[in-house]
Order: C-alpha cells, then structure tokens, then sequence
C-alpha cells in the first residue's frame, strides 16, 4: 500500500478509535445504580468541586461528588428559614417556613407512595459547616419554563399526561406555595421528575389545586388509601411537625373523596389508568 495512504488509514483509525472511546465515556456519565447506592454515594461520596447553581434562589450549590469509582454531581440547598411573618405582594404568610427538610420530606412521602422514581434521591448531608439536602443531579434537556416558552409537544400526549395526573395529586398532597414551571424537570423521552419542595408541607387541610385532579393512576389511589399517619410520621420525624403530618393525611382524605366521587359519578375508566 502506498505510504501516504498507509499514514492516512492509520490517522483515520485513530481518529475513529477516539471518538468511540469519547461516545463511550460520555455514556458512562450518568452510572447504572440501585436507589440505595445513590443514597450511599451522596451521603459518603467526596465533594472534589462546587458552583453556584444556575437556577433557584435558595442558595442552591451544585457539587461534584466522588468515591473513587463513580463521579456526580449534586444539588444542595441548605436554606433553613423561618420568620414569624413573610410578607409578599399579593399577600402575607404566617409563621413563614423555607426548608430544605422539606426536600427529603416530600422524597419520604414519594416513597410511600411508590412515586420515588418522579422525584430526585434527597438525603440530609453537612458540607462546609452546613446542613442541607443533597439530590443526585438528574439527566435534564429542559424544564416546563422552557418547554412552554419553546411551545413544544411531548410524543406521546398520553404518557406525558399520565405523568402529569400523578404530579398534580402529589403537589396537592404536599401543598407547595412556590410550585413553579422550573421545579417541573423533563429528560430524555420525556421523562418528568418534580423537584425543590422546601416552601411545601403548609399546615393547611384544604387542596392547593382541587381542579387540577381529573384523573389518577389506579395504583397511585390505592397507595393515597393506603397511607398510614404513624408510617409518615416515622419516616419523617426529623422533617416534618405533627401538626404538618396532620395536614397532610386531611389533603390525602380529600384528594381520595374527590377521586371517589368522580368515579361514582363518571365511572371508573373515565377517572382511573
């Protein structure tokens, strides 16, 4: 073979062995880990970086995490405010709460619910003085902010809206004062994870959104019927009151009449997937 052909075919080999090595590494980024791994590497793993996260007004940092094996990154929020009173332009809120506990809180509660896989792994970790939650930063194209700026169409309309239903009735389980288009996270194929809960769990018995409620996941009622105070109150006793437990097993028993309702009135197809 000529030479120079020689040189150019060994040039493009290469070339062609880096990029795959790179296609290879950049899949590796996001690892392959059960739920209790991930918990155990953001609780143990070793912060090598931090920034300012780009979003949020609670402080939030975003950490590079690594035990030697596995690097991550990570979002932490280690607001803990309270005041007496909180005065905001259209109104003003008493004994006004901005907590990270809220974060692992509302992670408690999803796992209760076997909604775990719609939100982030939130853990409580200290980091530089300071206490805070600690999530596992998720694989994210775009937020709903973006989404509805971009004017852009899930797919699949159905597996989009099937997601949205099990949202809806969590954000009116947890009763957040500042769910916003951000905190509604969108990856690849569409996938939704709901995040930053910490102005959440308001001792208030009514829904935040009861029109927001016109269908449910079958299996997601049944674990809303299912939900017992003492498991919640266990799984959260360093997070939550007693008085914010109380409140929230009063919107659990109106989000299920609501449901129940609906479906005596419009049949259980109509209501349930």
């Amino acid at each position: 073979m000529n030479p120079v052909r020689l040189r150019r075919s060994a040039v493009i080999l290469a070339a062609l062995l880096w990029l795959t090595c790179t296609l290879f590494a950049v899949g590796a980024d996001e690892p392959t880990l059960t739920t209790e791994q991930i918990k155990q590497f953001l609780l143990t793993a070793k912060v090598v970086n931090s920034r300012q996260a780009k979003k949020g007004i609670t402080h939030t940092l975003r950490l590079t995490l690594s035990d030697g094996t596995v690097t991550h990154d990570a979002s932490f929020q280690p607001i803990d405010e309270h005041k007496s009173e909180m005065k905001f332009a259209t109104h003003t809120e008493i004994n006004f709460v901005d907590s990270y506990k809220y974060n692992i809180a509302a992670y408690a509660l999803a796992e209760l619910l076997n909604m775990e896989d719609m939100l982030p792994v939130y853990v409580e970790r200290k980091w530089e003085g300071k206490v805070g939650s600690l999530s596992w930063w998720l694989p994210v194209k775009m937020d709903e902010a973006e989404r509805y700026k971009q004017k852009l169409t899930a797919p699949d309309t159905d597996a989009w809206n099937n997601q949205m239903y099990k949202i809806r009735v969590f954000d009116n389980l947890v009763y957040d004062t500042d769910a916003n288009l951000t905190n509604l996270l969108i990856g690849e194929n569409w996938k939704i994870w709901r995040i930053d809960f910490t102005r959440a769990f308001r001792p208030f018995n009514e829904l935040t959104d009861p029109k927001a409620l016109v269908r449910c996941d079958r299996h997601l009622l049944e674990k809303l019927k299912a939900l017992d105070a003492n498991a919640l109150t266990e799984k959260t006793k360093h997070y939550l009151t007693k008085d914010e437990v109380k409140a929230v097993m009063q919107r659990r028993d109106k989000i299920v009449a609501q449901f129940q309702k609906m479906i005596a009135e419009k049949g259980e197809n109509e209501v349930l997937y």
